[in-house]
């Protein structure tokens, strides 16, 4: 049986503790607080953020690091992605040789614009073959749920890769591989930006038309920086891509999506963040991305324009207005 450690007790590292269960793996989910941990082994249920979510008696809670992570052949990081760094250097000294690190964060750092992968070969000093970045179109209630889903599964290693994708091919949820870790990661970290721009659009109560309008460009710029940064075209087609934009995007279970829908209907940055008790990515996130992507000199309307909301008072109709005032261009090009 594999032994997997999941560092973070929010929703989708709840939710991948239990398709790793569901898949024949011993799992070890870590989590700060002990009350919650205590909880979770006698109820067998994360109440906090999937109260729904009866998890497997291999699903065993802890908040004590060595022990989440004694044995463990995956490790899967499930925290917020700013938090990485300083979490990853306590950790890093307890992390198996031979370990697969896995990432389910969406994010780039702040400061660095490093991505996930980045800081744990940083950090952690794990080699590029044994780093596993996980992302698709997971909305964790609804897998939680046990409803039908896929994701990719990426690693330069083929055989980290096939580890991974093994110890989550649980019946619900079909797991695909490949080696893009750049795409895979850059997939999962800008659509969180877009989906603020199409929340704000629905919270301004524009349509369906504006609103493919955004999902459509907005996977332009992230086809366009990925493949500034080395990443595969073809990436953003699939799972990883056009998939995990469109869930991000179009459910009020995305927490990007209604944050974005909140700033459209008026609401300000700090209102929003004082309403909300979950992480949404793409707040802390669209500056770093930003950052990103002009070091590389590539066009970035839409994730400039929500930066610009989020971080310099800009309101959303002015969004709308600047986009829609650009000179015109080559879809293409």
């Amino acid at each position: 049986m594999t032994r997997v450690a999941v560092f973070g007790t929010g929703n989708w590292g709840t939710a991948y503790a239990g398709i790793l269960a569901d898949a024949g793996c011993d799992v070890r989910l870590w989590g700060r607080r002990q009350e919650l941990a205590d909880r979770i082994n006698a109820t067998h249920v994360n109440a906090d953020y999937l109260p729904e979510r009866v998890l497997p008696d291999a699903v065993r809670a802890t908040t004590d690091a060595a022990e989440a992570i004694d044995g463990a052949q995956i490790v899967i990081l499930a925290i917020p992605s700013q938090t990485l760094r300083g979490n990853l250097a306590t950790w890093a000294p307890l992390l198996p040789a031979d370990a697969a690190v896995v990432s389910l964060m969406k994010g780039v750092e702040l400061g660095t614009t490093k991505r996930m992968s980045e800081v744990i070969a940083e950090v952690g000093g794990v080699p590029p073959e044994r780093i596993v970045v996980v992302s698709g179109p997971n909305l964790a209630p609804e897998i939680a749920a046990k409803q039908p889903a896929a994701t990719v599964v990426a690693c330069v290693d083929d055989h980290t890769a096939e580890l991974v994708a093994d110890a989550s091919d649980a019946p619900y949820f079909r797991p695909y591989t490949n080696n893009d870790v750049v795409g895979t990661e850059l997939g999962g970290a800008v659509k969180n930006v877009i989906a603020l721009a199409v929340g704000m659009a629905q919270g301004m109560g524009m349509g369906d038309n504006t609103k493919a309008t955004i999902i459509t460009r907005g996977l332009a710029e992230i086809a366009r920086l990925g493949v500034a940064l080395g990443a595969d075209p073809q990436t953003f087609l699939g799972l990883a891509g056009v998939g995990d934009l469109i869930a991000t995007c179009m459910s009020p279970l995305s927490r990007n999506h209604t944050f974005g829908v909140n700033l459209g209907r008026g609401m300000s940055v700090q209102e929003v963040i004082a309403a909300t008790r979950q992480t949404a990515e793409g707040v802390k996130s669209c500056q770093s991305i930003l950052a990103l992507a002009q070091h590389h000199g590539v066009d970035v309307p839409i994730v400039e324009n929500v930066a610009a909301v989020i971080h310099h008072g800009k309101s959303p109709s002015e969004v709308g207005e600047a986009l829609m005032s650009r000179a015109r261009k080559h879809e293409t090009r």
